[in-house]
């Protein structure tokens, strides 16, 4: 199997916004557009790109980009809320009227919609690439989605792709879908992102106890317990 996967860089740019709306979409789980100027070459190609987040001098986190539009100047943000740290508890609190700065994205990983199945897999911070996912593949895609995000877990799943869902109520119970899971026959593409330990188990169990390809296939963790501001693809 060749490796498809279209790897681009982008320039890195450091863009003042305001916030414009809020939506409260659950008790954990709150997504944020900001608006400005400085959005009108703003650029995403994949789902699974992110952009640096921040507050201050200090604070540097990964976010998706959820979605965008250079003519209206707005790009939306959606934050899995954890019960600490200083993203989330700024999510939590925001308003319109605040203002952010955010950064990149540096490059993008663009993943071709036509493999045979596509699995997207992961907890409550991997849902706004997953739902963003959704929303681009085509009708024809065949797509397995596992997640365990508490309330969040609960976010419909929007788009045009044959889609098939898991919602698991504990990061062991999604480990052990993804252990039981039967990869279909054909060409396919492996999407992971979720915290450290777990993104690691999932990568044995992909890789090695599955045999999957590297080549087509991304594990990536957005966070670890009791650290800040981690991101790691493995």
């Amino acid at each position: 199997m060749s490796n498809r996967i279209q790897r681009v860089r982008h320039e890195i740019k450091r863009r003042e916004l305001q916030v414009a709306k809020v939506e409260h979409l659950a008790p954990d789980y709150v997504s944020v557009t900001f608006k400005g100027e400085t959005l009108h070459d703003f650029v995403s190609s994949s789902y699974d790109d992110h952009v640096k987040f921040m507050l201050g001098d200090e604070v540097r986190r990964d976010f998706t980009p959820r979605s965008y539009d250079n003519v209206a100047g707005e790009l939306t943000i959606e934050f899995a809320l954890h019960a600490s740290g200083a993203a989330s508890d700024w999510a939590r609190q925001a308003a319109v009227g605040q203002t952010a700065v955010i950064a990149g994205p540096r490059g993008s990983m663009i993943i071709p919609m036509d493999y045979d199945w596509h699995v997207l897999a992961g907890d409550a911070s991997a849902l706004p690439a997953i739902r963003r996912r959704l929303e681009e593949l085509p009708r024809e895609a065949r797509v397995q989605v596992l997640v365990a995000a508490d309330s969040a877990s609960a976010l419909p799943f929007r788009g045009e792709a044959q889609v098939q869902v898991q919602r698991l109520d504990s990061q062991e119970a999604l480990l052990a879908a993804i252990r039981a899971l039967q990869l279909p026959a054909g060409e396919g593409f492996f999407w992971f992102a979720g915290e450290a330990a777990l993104a690691a188990q999932v990568r044995d169990a992909v890789f090695v106890d599955k045999g999957h390809p590297r080549d087509a296939a991304r594990i990536s963790a957005y966070w670890k317990q009791g650290a800040s501001g981690h991101h790691e693809d493995l």
